[in-house]
């Protein structure tokens, strides 16, 4: 709804106000609609832009002039308005559309979507020109802070508040707060800082501290003030300290200074920018650089100087008359010298790189320098510096059929020399000169005569250096394509392709000088109903007659019971054979069934066609195959190059359900010739019910017949929960030595088996035996016996493992080699257990008098504790956590030391955090404490050799 021309004399009131019947409409409205107040496109305080007033829900409306000016009364019980994306709710505003303010008579609130902050207060004034909100006795709040003034004022990118109270407590949710701060002024920078003079520090509302002035951060974790405080054998003490600042609303900066006793210069000093469209046609520029002191020589001596580090860009936009898009710009300049040695070939190198493109209807433009600045580098140099380019991409043209497609690119470069360029590597590793490449594409497409295709085609790329060199990569090509009846087709096709020239540079060096003219003919026909038989043959002119393509023909059958694909490979020329392969399956699942075929009447004869007889109803058959469950398949081929390839026959039987079923296969050598694999493989499943009570069997077997080689693995599965496997690796004929070697357990390879649950469940459980077999002595020789449970609930988990090692040929005890357990169990929200405990057993030497070695790891193992009030969160958490490794030998502690557990201590008040951490084993002390937006930072560390505070004691890094 839209308020225009003034009406009325000054304090009248509209008679709508005065109509019940209107008013109940209006109210009505005002619920379910959004009106709008007619606020774009009118000048605001010196030409800043208008704002968008609506009304989200309001219960009467007023026009009203006072004085000359024209008010708009909104009131109601809950009357909310929304100013751009910002939120008003009060319970009368009055809207000055002369001066263009709002006024919130009363208790109101002001959300403010940019800053994320909830404004309440007392008759709060909204200025739309410029955003500034006054009022009394306000509260604001946000993500971080919550602040209370007497009187308060807010400006775009700045609040500002007499008489203040300001907490980081108040999103707790405890009373009174932990800490919080009573200020006479406060300057808030939403985002950045917030800057408290005459300050009193109140814990627990209690002052106990007073300070002239406050500064907090309220900005990213990485903009947070930074101040390290270190002591280095050769630097002595060292000072980095980073401190964030911004510059207006949209300019965000970190100052950087660094310190070092004993460099010459001891100061260092930088910056580090990021700004937000400072500049008209700037999106975006970042800045950071630092000057630091250069490290000292390696004898200790002084190195005076400064080593740089800069990176400077800058993107933007900048917008051009007839352009589709704005040209778009890039510029980047890079040096880096810190932590480089003084003989590093980067050392002292500034690069530059800068961009720019644009779009027009017609064409599109790009822009590109790239350079070093620096010593020049002694080694090749593989990306090229494009120390100058201009491209120029025309749109592509087309004219019905006919396309054209060219792209310009000039420019002079710096990169590797060709090392197949006499001239340019006469020059050193690297050389710079000039270059205007050129490339097209051209195609053209017709319909000489009817059912006929003509394709022609042109590509090239040029490229002329200023050398005098050139390049060049051309390519003619031409096709007729005619189809008869239209499953047969015949295709001519001529080329022309030269490659040729040397260029200067590595980078864009052609792979070999080519000239070919290609004449190729190919052919695709079916002759009779599902057989397609195809022709492809290809001469190069400048080819000799026994380096030509050998000439293709393909078969292809795809008619029940017989599905057939061969290729053969003929040399004209030379009259040899250079390759054959096929792959042929014989089978029908479909012949055993008879599909009825209904009865056809008899049809007279037309001008179209003959008479037709009547043919009465009768059952079909997919092929004449005489076993429905059973396929046969075969594949080979054969190179003059490699000889035969391996014959391999396949026989594959299947069920009723199509699920089971049962394969084997055989490949021959013809070369060798002998047999070297066969292999089965069988699916079944049985079961009373396919649904509840399925027993799936699957197994595998592979013989390799001229190693002697076995392996294989079943799985027997039912109800898809529970699984019975045996896995084998085994070798049939192994060498038997007659006096093998202590210690060294001959086996024929592996052989397990494993009972359990299918993996992916909520509780998982297995067990396994078996290891290495020996089929010449007839058992296992080194067996182990493993167990594993995994157990998961909400919030919970349990594994367990363990491996036993039992007796075998070669192996004469039973022991636990190994174990793992793995908890993390919670009891409630208060309580709980995690941890990894891990046992293995190593043995050296020989049996008896072999020797074992035990290791205990414990890492860690962690036990919570939270306190608190019932029904809140953990206000406090104690842990105690133990990370130990134990060591036997030969049942001996090695290195004996007593249990050192971890006593820590966390008290968590969601605005400050406090850690304490006793090692009582080890005598050592610490406590840290953490802020909102910060990490921890520890205030001492007690150790058996002192005390150590990091800001009067600084430690070794």
């Amino acid at each position: 709804m839209s308020f225009g021309s003034r009406r009325g004399r000054a304090g009248a009131r509209q008679p709508v106000k005065n109509q019940p019947s209107r008013k109940g409409k209006l109210r009505t409205l005002a619920r379910n609609t959004v009106l709008t107040l007619g606020l774009l496109g009118t000048a605001v305080l010196g030409g800043a832009e208008a704002r968008t007033v609506k009304i989200v829900s309001a219960d009467t409306l007023e026009l009203r002039q006072v004085d000359g000016q024209e008010l708009v009364i909104i009131s109601g019980a809950n009357v909310e308005l929304r100013v751009d994306d910002d939120v008003v709710r009060a319970r009368r505003v009055e809207y000055n559309r002369t001066r263009r303010t709002l006024t919130l008579v009363g208790a109101a609130s002001y959300r403010s979507a940019r800053d994320g902050q909830d404004l309440s207060g007392e008759n709060l004034v909204v200025e739309l020109g410029d955003e500034q909100i006054t009022g009394q006795d306000v509260l604001i709040s946000d993500a971080d802070l919550e602040i209370q003034g007497q009187e308060v004022e807010r400006i775009p990118g700045q609040l500002r508040a007499t008489g203040g109270y300001f907490t980081t407590c108040a999103k707790c949710g405890r009373t009174p707060n932990d800490y919080a701060f009573r200020a006479e002024r406060l300057i808030v920078y939403p985002g950045d800082r917030l800057v408290a003079y005459r300050a009193q520090l109140l814990l627990a509302d209690v002052p106990v501290l007073f300070l002239p002035v406050i500064v907090i951060p309220l900005n990213d974790p990485e903009r947070q003030p930074r101040v390290l405080i270190g002591q280095d054998s050769a630097d002595g003490y060292t000072v980095e300290a980073d401190l964030p600042f911004s510059v207006g609303s949209s300019t965000l900066g970190t100052t950087l200074l660094r310190f070092y006793q004993n460099r010459s210069p001891s100061v260092g000093a930088g910056v580090a920018l990021r700004s937000y469209a400072p500049l008209p046609f700037v999106d975006r520029a970042d800045l950071y650089t630092l000057a630091d002191p250069k490290p000292l020589n390696p004898d200790g001596s002084a190195n005076p100087g400064y080593d740089v580090d800069l990176n400077f860009g800058v993107t933007g936009r900048v917008p051009l008359s007839l352009a589709t898009r704005d040209l778009d710009y890039r510029l980047n300049v890079t040096r880096k010298d810190i932590g480089l040695s003084e003989t590093a070939a980067e050392r002292g190198v500034t690069r530059v790189d800068f961009g720019a493109k644009v779009e027009y209807p017609l064409f599109s433009a790009e822009f590109a320098y790239l350079n070093r600045f620096g010593p020049e580098p002694t080694t090749g140099i593989y990306t090229p510096y494009r120390k100058t380019e201009a491209v120029l991409d025309p749109r592509p043209y087309t004219n019905g059929t006919f396309s054209a497609d060219t792209r310009l690119t000039a420019g002079r470069y710096t990169a590797q020399s060709n090392p197949l360029s006499p001239s340019a590597t006469a020059q050193g590793p690297n050389i710079s000169t000039t270059r205007l490449e050129e490339q097209h594409a051209l195609a053209y497409t017709a319909q000489p005569w009817k059912d006929a295709d003509l394709a022609l085609g042109n590509t090239f790329t040029g490229r002329y250096y200023g050398t005098g060199a050139r390049t060049v990569d051309l390519n003619l090509n031409a096709g007729l394509t005619q189809r008869f009846n239209t499953t047969n087709t015949v295709t001519f096709g001529v080329g022309y392709l030269r490659r040729e020239g040397t260029s200067p540079f590595a980078f864009d060096a052609l792979g070999g000088r080519l000239l070919s003219a290609p004449l190729s003919l190919n052919l695709s026909t079916v002759p009779v109903p599902d057989v397609r038989f195809g022709v492809s043959l290809k001469r190069d002119l400048f080819l000799a007659p026994d380096l030509q393509d050998p000439a293709v023909f393909t078969v292809s059958v795809n008619r029940l019971p017989l599905n057939l694909n061969a290729q053969l490979g003929y040399q004209p020329f030379t009259k040899e054979l250079e390759t054959f392969s096929y792959n042929a399956t014989v089978g029908d699942p479909g012949s055993g069934t008879l599909t009825p075929v209904d009865a056809q009447p008899a049809r007279l004869a037309t001008e179209y066609g003959p008479a037709v007889p009547a043919r009465p109803a009768y059952l079909r058959r997919s092929s004449a195959w005489p076993a429905p469950d059973l396929t046969l398949s075969a594949s080979g081929g054969y190179s003059r190059v490699t000889g035969y390839s391996p014959f391999t026959l396949r026989a594959t039987v299947t069920g009723a359900t199509r699920a089971d079923s049962i394969s084997v296969y055989a490949t021959h050598n013809i070369e060798k010739p002998q047999i070297d694999e066969v292999g089965a493989t069988i699916n079944a499943t049985v079961g009373r019910d396919a649904v509840l009570n399925p027993l799936t069997f699957s197994a595998r077997e592979t013989l390799y017949p001229p190693t002697g080689r076995i392996s294989g693995n079943a799985t027997l599965t039912w109800r898809a929960r529970y699984q019975l496997s045996t896995t084998h690796d085994l070798l049939l004929n192994r060498v038997v030595e007659d006096n093998p070697a202590p210690g060294s357990a001959p086996n024929s390879g592996t052989l397990t088996f494993s009972v359990g649950t299918v993996n992916g469940s909520a509780n998982d459980w297995q067990l396994t035996y078996g290891g290495p077999y020996d089929l010449v002595r007839g058992g296992w020789t080194r067996p182990t016996a493993s167990g594993s449970l995994s157990v998961t609930r909400p919030g919970q988990r349990l594994a367990l493992s363990a491996t036993v090692a039992t007796p075998g040929l070669d192996q004469f005890r039973t022991e636990l080699t190994r174990a793992d357990l793995d908890a993390n169990i919670g009891f409630g929200s208060r309580a709980a257990l995690s941890g990894r405990v891990q046992y293995y057993r190593t043995r050296s030497g020989f049996y008896p008098d072999d020797t074992a070695t035990d290791y205990l790891s414990i890492d860690p193992l962690r036990v919570s504790v939270g306190i608190g009030r019932k029904g809140q969160v953990p206000g406090a958490y104690l842990t105690g956590s133990l990370r130990q490794t134990f060591v036997w030998k030969d049942g001996v502690r090695q290195d004996p030391a007593p249990l050192s557990p971890v006593i820590g201590l966390t008290i968590d008040r969601c605005c400050w955090a406090v850690q304490a951490e006793a090692d009582l084993v080890q005598r050592r002390y610490r406590l840290s404490v953490g802020l909102p937006g910060q990490s921890q930072y520890p205030l001492f560390d007690l150790t058996p050799d002192g005390t150590k505070v990091p800001l009067l004691n600084p430690d070794s890094p």
